[in-house]
């Protein structure tokens, strides 16, 4: 691979995963080995989407793009700076939905927001300082935060330029009050000014000391999630010039790399003739890998990594293999249809809007035959209740999830027109589909 623009370079004949670490040269160079995810409202002026109505606004999980931080563990300065010629650095990606406050649509901000959170290592939760804490989504995202394991948090205090010291004052006394007896307790409450740029060095210098390098698998076979896919032909592309199937995402584990034959579970689905589901994996070959504009040889857990395969692109058109596992043929977790969950139900309704000291709803408990919404991964699909005694919970999937036990997911239920969080659980065991094997 020819050495460009300050990256180090990736040779697969003298790689040895044994050695590799988030911070190897060949590795930290070229991809982002941190994710961290951001989480509640932000209205956004000008840009890429100022054409989009702000009310109606959704970010793609993945794209919105703001960029990856560089930050230098060197200096006393935390400043962003450019993405190449630092190896002593930790090289972190930014990659979350972003949306606005607005109601309408929050049922899919929350699902592409669970869905995100399953790929992170660290999160930012973004209060406005011009209003009230807690608005109602900002308590269901740190309970969603809460849900996904996510320890390492900062707050970030924003839109400080809008108004008195006092009131930035009362509002951060209204945060510490808000997040204590959570897990978010302790974490540092940062007053910033997007718009100004006030304090973006702060926030840089905790990141690289508040979120450790985590602690990454590179010997087990691969496994990565998958959160956005594409077609990147043009309409009308000659036969000879059309471009496989990519695939968008995050390594949990493993390393992937160039010309390896991989394998996408479920794959596809489809009914049998007696109705039942079956599902066929996808086997391909990895063509190109890369992140963001860096090629690479290998690739490593953390950062987002487009995956470049021989697979049909009309497989992976329009986000079609969202939720889908990508690994080493063989290798993959077993696909589920039936699932058992230890499951634990939040004590009130999170996210609905409430007036003076009008309480929330509590949340009542699950009731055999009720439609859920699963978030497992990366994935969101229904599931109905077929039986429930105590914390455990019987569910059968509207669509196979390819998972194992242990796994968390998160549990939402129908209000009011719209999917709202109530509760989490930990997959026990389940009724799995038949896999046909590699004919490879």
């Amino acid at each position: 691979m020819a050495r460009s623009r300050g990256l180090m370079e990736q040779d697969q004949s003298k790689l040895d995963v044994t050695k590799l670490h988030p911070l190897t040269p060949e590795v930290i160079s070229r991809q982002a080995t941190i994710n961290i995810g951001m989480a509640h409202a932000v209205l956004m002026s000008g840009g890429r989407f100022t054409s989009v109505p702000v009310y109606a606004m959704l970010v793609p999980l993945g794209m919105w793009p703001m960029g990856s931080l560089l930050l230098s563990k060197q200096s006393q300065v935390y400043s962003v700076l450019p993405a190449s010629g630092y190896v002593d650095s930790y090289f972190v990606d930014i990659c979350s939905a972003i949306y606005s406050s607005h109601e309408q649509g929050h049922d899919i901000l929350m699902a592409t927001m669970l869905n995100g959170a399953a790929i992170m290592d660290g999160a930012l939760l973004l209060i406005a300082a011009n209003e009230s804490c807690p608005q109602p989504q900002t308590s269901e995202h740190l309970a969603a935060v809460e849900i996904m394991r996510l320890q390492h948090i900062i707050i970030l205090q924003n839109k400080i330029d809008l108004i008195q010291e006092s009131a930035a004052m009362n509002q951060h006394e209204a945060i510490q009050k808000f997040i204590q007896g959570t897990i978010a307790q302790g974490a540092p409450v940062v007053p910033i000014s997007a718009q100004l740029k006030y304090n973006i060095d702060v926030i840089c210098e905790y990141i690289v000391k508040k979120i450790p390098i985590p602690e990454r698998n590179f010997i087990s076979p691969p496994n990565m999630i998958v959160i956005r896919s594409f077609d990147v032909n043009k309409p009308g592309s000659e036969v000879d010039e059309i471009k496989g199937g990519v695939a968008g995402g995050s390594i949990l584990k493993g390393v992937l790399r160039v010309n390896q034959k991989i394998e996408v579970r479920p794959g596809i689905v489809m009914k049998d003739e007696h109705g039942k589901l079956k599902c066929t994996p996808i086997y391909s070959r990895i063509v190109s890998l890369y992140a963001e504009q860096n090629e690479l040889q290998y690739a490593v857990p953390g950062g987002l990594i487009g995956v470049g395969t021989t697979m049909d692109p009309t497989l992976t058109r329009a986000d079609r293999l969202v939720g889908q596992v990508l690994g080493e043929v063989g290798s993959l977790p077993d696909v589920y249809i039936e699932l058992e969950v230890n499951f634990f139900l939040l004590r009130r309704l999170l996210g609905v809007r409430t007036t003076g000291t009008e309480r929330a709803s509590r949340v009542s408990k699950l009731a055999k035959g009720e439609i859920l919404m699963l978030n497992i991964g990366s994935m969101s699909t229904g599931a109905r209740v077929v039986a429930v005694k105590n914390d455990l919970a019987k569910l059968q999937l509207t669509a196979p999830v390819c998972t194992s036990k242990g796994e968390k997911l998160a549990l939402s239920r129908r209000i009011e027109k719209h999917w709202r969080l109530i509760g989490w659980g930990t997959i026990q065991a389940g009724t799995t589909l038949d896999v046909p094997p590699c004919p490879l």
